[in-house]
């Protein structure tokens, strides 16, 4: 795994929202990766989380990605896979944070002939706000125009607020709620297999539709900032967890969101 990150690398992403590292998997680690992820889902089968309480329905959200979440509470070498403590330094060097904890993974699999994904926002969906949020998006297939690449808007994490739309049939429903952003160029992030990028919780970004007969593989981690507090949406958690909260209480539960990195205290690191 090459998870050195530079001082230039840092300035683009802190800049822009976003940075793409190239070659991030080698040959071996990357059908290592394409093995447990396969596998993870397919064990799944329609269940979207491993209790079932999201299962995946027949509706146009179904046709922009198969979405697979928290792969590594069920999977032991997913588990392996993202509870590495060399990920978490990537996100907490990127992000300028002193730990990083999961909030979720998931795959996230654009079917043949998929639907686009919509602009959107992700920490507003989350339990917690934090303009410090990271997520890391692996491709396991070449990603291209062609087959459902991912794009963002350079900057738009710093002019964000929480508003937020939902992923749907109308692809620019976020230019309604940020206009200014609806006048600005989208960057792509075309990437070869093996190939990764992170982006800010806050940064507007899309994917295209997948104009091809194949799938287009994608394995992702969101990133919570050590220290964040439950904002009283539910999103991943169970009911009873979410009731177990009040508004501010910190989401430290290392059994829910493992903390996988952090420059002064212990945290978990996996062993087996």
């Amino acid at each position: 795994m090459n998870h050195t990150i530079t001082a230039e690398q840092i300035q683009f992403y802190q800049d822009n929202g976003y940075v793409v590292l190239d070659n991030f998997l080698d040959a071996d680690e990357l059908e290592t990766w394409r093995q447990y992820v396969g596998e993870a889902v397919a064990a799944r089968g329609k269940r979207k989380l491993a209790d079932g309480s999201m299962m995946e329905e027949d509706n146009y959200y179904a046709r922009v990605f198969a979405q697979r979440i928290n792969l590594w509470n069920d999977h032991e070498g997913m588990r392996r896979l993202m509870i590495d403590d060399r990920l978490g330094k990537m996100a907490a060097d990127l992000a300028g944070v002193d730990g990083i904890r999961i909030w979720h993974d998931q795959a996230l699999i654009k079917p043949p002939w998929g639907n686009p994904t919509g602009w959107h926002l992700d920490n507003p969906y989350w339990s917690f706000y934090s303009r410090d949020a990271i997520s890391i998006w692996v491709a396991l297939d070449d990603v291209t125009p062609d087959n459902g690449c991912l794009y963002f808007i350079p900057g738009s994490h710093k002019t964000a607020t929480y508003d937020n739309v939902g992923i749907g049939s109308n692809i620019g429903d976020l230019f309604n709620a940020y206009p200014a952003w609806g006048k600005m160029e989208a960057a792509s992030a075309s990437m070869k297999a093996g190939s990764c990028s992170f982006h800010n919780g806050l940064l507007a970004h899309g994917a295209g539709a997948n104009m091809t007969p194949y799938h287009r593989r994608a394995m992702t981690c969101a990133y919570m900032p050590d220290g964040s507090a439950f904002n009283g949406q539910r999103n991943i958690l169970t009911q009873a967890q979410a009731d177990s909260y009040k508004i501010g209480d910190a989401l430290d539960d290392d059994a829910q969101s493992p903390l996988i990195y952090h420059r002064s205290k212990a945290y978990v690191r996996f062993s087996g």
